[in-house]
Parts: structure tokens; sequence; C-alpha cells
């Protein structure tokens, strides 16, 4: 038995999942989400909880119990509280600012501004320019959503230079030594 896929999901005040067949609907205060299971795994909902299970051991059925699980209990987790992630700009001139419909408008040091268009579902806040937080419900397309504004400019190892995840460490190199060999 997969060790993850057999915890159960706790389920919150104010969330509800319904369970039609292999589709599950988890909704909440931020909204409702939906999952497919895949053939192999069960759910079923008992006592403000919800579990997890799987009706044969082929491995690609254990394969995916523990996944089903998680994706479920992140589900939970968004429609409940939402997830949330920081990007940080570092580099002069470099900055951002949020127009409009969830436009994000980014100054990267290119000869021009880039607009990146953020999806439904997905909202940004900008502070003094420099700090970007993403907040979503689903944290799937939230982390694709901060992978792509992160990849516009990524960060350069020798001034750090881009955009960085706030818990990123970048390994900064050291640089040429000036004139030190040539002579």
């Amino acid at each position: 038995m997969s060790r993850i896929g057999k915890l159960p999901v706790a389920l919150p005040a104010g969330v509800q999942v319904k369970i039609q067949g292999s589709q599950i609907v988890v909704e909440g205060p931020k909204g409702k989400l939906e999952y497919t299971l895949s053939p192999g795994i069960s759910a079923e909902v008992e006592d403000k909880t919800l579990r997890i299970g799987r009706t044969s051991e082929d491995r690609q059925v254990r394969a995916l119990h523990g996944m089903s699980r998680k994706l479920l209990a992140n589900m939970v987790t968004g429609v409940s509280a939402g997830f949330t992630r920081v990007l940080e700009i570092i580099g002069v001139g470099y900055r951002a600012e949020v127009r409009g419909n969830n436009m994000l408008f980014l100054t990267l040091g290119y000869s021009h501004p880039i607009v990146y268009q953020l999806p439904d579902g997905v909202a940004a806040k900008v502070d003094r320019q420099v700090v970007i937080t993403l907040e979503s419900r689903d944290r799937q397309l939230l982390g694709q959503v901060a992978a792509e504004v992160r990849a516009l400019r990524g960060p350069e190892p020798y001034k750090g230079k881009g955009i960085k995840y706030s818990d990123e460490t970048i390994r900064r190199k050291a640089g040429k030594a000036a004139g030190a060999a040539g002579s």
C-alpha cells in the first residue's frame, strides 16, 4: 500500500467533495476544482475525510495511487486557503507592474517591455515594483505560471540579475580576473 496514498485527506469547514463515478468536484470558499480519477483508483468521503484507494495491484495503478491522493489534497487546500508563489526581480531598471485585467507588464532590460497575460484563476500583486506575488487555488497552474514568468529573464550567475523565486539561492560565479595573467 502506498504510504502517501493511504493517508486520509481532512476536509476543512466549508469544503464539499462530490464524487460522480470517476469525476471528483471539490468546492470551497475560493472556488471549484475538478479532477478525473484514473482507472483503478477509487475515492470515498466519510466523516469529513476523503480516502483514496485502489482496486488493483497493477504497477501503473500503484504508481498513480499516491499521486492521485496528493493532487486531491492540493485541491482541498487550494479551495480552502489557496496557494501563493513569490518572485523577486533583481537588476537596475528591472521592474514589474499589474495593469488592466490580469496583465503583467515587465521591464527586464530588453529593448521592449514584456506583456504577460495571466490565465484565469491566477492573480498577481506587485510590491515595490520588484516583488511579484502570484495567487491561485490551482497549485499546478500556479507553478506553471511562475515558471513561465521566471523564464522571461532567468537569473544569471555573475551578478544575479533576473527573476528568481523568493526562496531560491543563486550560485554565483567569480567572473574573470582582469589583466592579472596577461603581462
